[in-house]
């Protein structure tokens, strides 16, 4: 292994769970039910070389029932089986598509929304995983809650920064009143948006840490270079950053990391493109990873309703 891409493989430790390396298999949906065959074979995939693998965006109304501990329990040790940790990410709503909006829930709607994510969390628990993340990101409700222009209430949940970064405060402290240190807590937020600023996130992510997230997950990271979004939160915050985006090169990863721009590197479509590309960014046969183009397939399979893949394979 060449030394600029060692940082890659530097194990982690982070409230007493030890990643081995700094590869993370992000959340992304792929249309084969998480607990399926399918989905366990998917997700044994994801695991062969990385540190920690997040399952893709999973309504909190569907744990119990539909999504059991002795299901997910199967889910856990198939990513475990690979030497990965394992989280889950956690969506408000039983589907993305599902229509909500930050004005259209009452003060019931907000509290039966945190029960179920304590739920949620106490049910990953007991099958196993390592961790959850509330999904707070990419213009979804939670993230809309922080956004002026998509909240407009008029209660303690709309108005200031900090009210309007209440709900996934509150989510976050659901979930560690229901699990204590059980789990890690990690949390997806997206830095800038049409009318937020980084320095709004900043301060958001500071109420963060303080209800409890261990890990930030900044969706996307990517500037001029790997990770430039995620630096601010790295320098500041007082627990690990996960990056997002333009990680498909070797070099840009490791710089990333070298230059404390982030602590871990998310890989995303190029898993998708090659599950094996940790395996061979290790063993130094770069030339032999099938690379991601960015061609859009992928995308193109889940707007289409099929299972995810790499369209170029």
């Amino acid at each position: 292994m060449k030394d600029r891409h060692r940082v890659l493989f530097s194990p982690l430790n982070i409230g007493g769970r030890i990643l081995r390396n700094r590869l993370v298999a992000p959340p992304m949906v792929q249309l084969r039910p998480i607990t399926s065959p399918a989905g366990l074979k998917w997700y044994s995939d994801l695991a062969g070389g990385t540190g920690l693998v997040i399952v893709e965006a999973t309504g909190v109304p569907l744990f119990g029932d539909t999504l059991s501990v002795q299901k997910l329990a199967r889910l856990a040790e198939a990513i475990h089986g690979q030497g990965a940790l394992a989280a889950v990410q956690l969506f408000p709503l039983a589907h993305l598509k599902e229509p909500a909006a930050p004005d259209s829930l009452s003060a019931a709607d907000i509290i039966l929304i945190l029960e179920q994510f304590a739920h949620a969390a106490k049910i990953c628990r007991d099958a196993g995983f390592d961790g959850v993340e509330p999904h707070g990101a990419h213009g979804f409700l939670i993230n809309q809650f922080f956004m002026p222009g998509k909240n407009h209430r008029t209660d303690g949940y709309g108005g200031s920064p900090d009210a309007r970064g209440r709900f996934a405060v509150e989510i976050c402290r659901s979930i560690k009143q229901a699990v204590s240190d059980d789990l890690l807590l990690l949390y997806r937020h997206t830095p800038t948006g049409d009318d937020y600023s980084i320095d709004d996130s900043l301060a958001f992510a500071h109420s963060l840490a303080d209800a409890g997230i261990d890990i930030l997950d900044v969706s996307p990271a990517r500037g001029r270079v790997a990770a430039e979004l995620a630096a601010p939160f790295k320098k500041t915050l007082p627990v690990p950053v996960i990056a997002v985006g333009g990680m498909e090169d070797p070099d840009a990863a490791s710089e990333a990391l070298a230059e404390r721009r982030c602590d871990m590197a998310a890989l995303g479509r190029a898993l998708i493109a090659d599950p094996l590309w940790p395996e061979k960014v290790r063993d130094e046969r770069i030339d032999e990873i099938f690379q991601c183009v960015k061609c859009n397939g992928c995308f193109e399979y889940l707007h289409a309703g099929e299972q995810v893949s790499c369209a170029q394979r």
